[in-house]
């Protein structure tokens, strides 16, 4: 049974990874997770907000709201609050890379594209392998058109990939208006793969206190319906790498994940409640699932149930919506 696949132009072992969270922040952690069956380490986001001491979160986002919504000061940390300042996340790649010999994908989250450009260069000299453009980017003013912020994340891509010989993954969130056009574009710019999506945390309002606060949900399965759906809708269209994030906690859901579209499936909130080692039993239940199929290869599955491929393909498109409303029965 061959479990390898293609990512990002990197042949790695298995589709299996952890997906950006604190457990890179640890060694140990990191090497349990290599001895799980880890097939690449991805890094939790490298934030504009710490290369510039915090200063583009105060001017851009508290500053304007500190006269009429005092509370969203809370929602950026400082800049001592951050687990890896801007030196020793740098460092840290150098270190998973002795410590392992997993490929490493780091991740950039920046507001403008000088950030972008000076840190994707430094974080290929520190020896990582890929890099992943974390791309939040929410309109909160009525005058930000989509097409504007589609334009964002293109010249991004389009910059950093004249900086950096490394492969460059984007992850993109699924609330732009067209998910398969923009990343059309985004592989025409040169990058080798999309992650789907990135996870927005919703603010909470304290009705007692009059606060608004922000709030860690943790994933769920139901988190990768949608995942799905544009992993499916995707596969037909770009010829470049996919990955799945959110919502994979079971071995079923990784298999989900690769029959619609996937090259490469993270896992998140499964590792962080249930340990590194969640990882092997997620990796033998795979292995079970493909022998119980008869597939002999990851690459069989990967988008056997695209859109093209799939017996019913209206269950990608508007048919499922009007299927889906007759399925409650009282």
């Amino acid at each position: 049974m061959n479990l390898s696949t293609n990512y990002l132009g990197l042949k790695l072992r298995n589709p299996l990874m952890p997906g950006a969270s604190p457990l890179v922040d640890n060694l140990d952690n990191v090497r349990r997770l290599q001895d799980a069956g880890a097939s690449a380490i991805v890094m939790h986001s490298l934030f504009a907000e710490q290369i510039d001491g915090n200063q583009i979160a105060v001017d851009k986002h508290i500053s304007r709201w500190q006269d009429n919504f005092a509370e969203a000061t809370n929602f950026f940390p400082n800049v001592d609050e951050y687990e890896l300042g801007p030196q020793e996340y740098l460092d840290q790649i150098a270190k998973i890379k002795a410590a392992t010999q997993l490929p490493v994908i780091a991740s950039l989250n920046g507001t403008h594209v000088g950030s972008w450009i000076e840190y994707a260069a430094q974080i290929e000299k520190a020896g990582a392998d890929a890099l992943e453009l974390n791309t939040y980017f929410l309109a909160t003013l009525a005058n930000v058109s989509a097409a504007t912020l589609e334009q964002r994340v293109i010249a991004i891509v389009s910059a950093v990939r004249k900086a950096v010989k490394i492969p460059v993954a984007v992850k993109l969130s699924p609330y732009y208006t067209s998910v398969a056009h923009l990343a059309s574009r985004i592989e025409a710019e040169g990058a080798n793969g999309v992650v789907m999506f990135n996870r927005f945390f919703q603010p909470e309002i304290d009705v007692e206190n009059l606060e608004v606060h922000p709030k860690l949900d943790l994933s769920t399965s139901e988190d990768l319906r949608l995942r799905l759906r544009w992993l499916g809708l995707l596969r037909d269209q770009v010829k470049f790498s996919l990955a799945a994030s959110g919502g994979v906690h079971t071995a079923d859901d990784v298999a989900r994940a690769l029959l619609a579209g996937a090259d490469a499936v993270q896992v998140t909130a499964e590792l962080l409640t249930r340990g590194p080692g969640r990882l092997a039993e997620l990796l033998k239940g795979l292995e079970e699932f493909m022998a119980r199929h008869e597939y002999e290869s990851v690459s069989q599955m990967v988008g056997a149930l695209s859109l093209r491929n799939c017996p019913d393909p209206e269950a990608y498109e508007r048919g499922n919506y009007l299927r889906t409303l007759q399925l409650w029965k009282e």
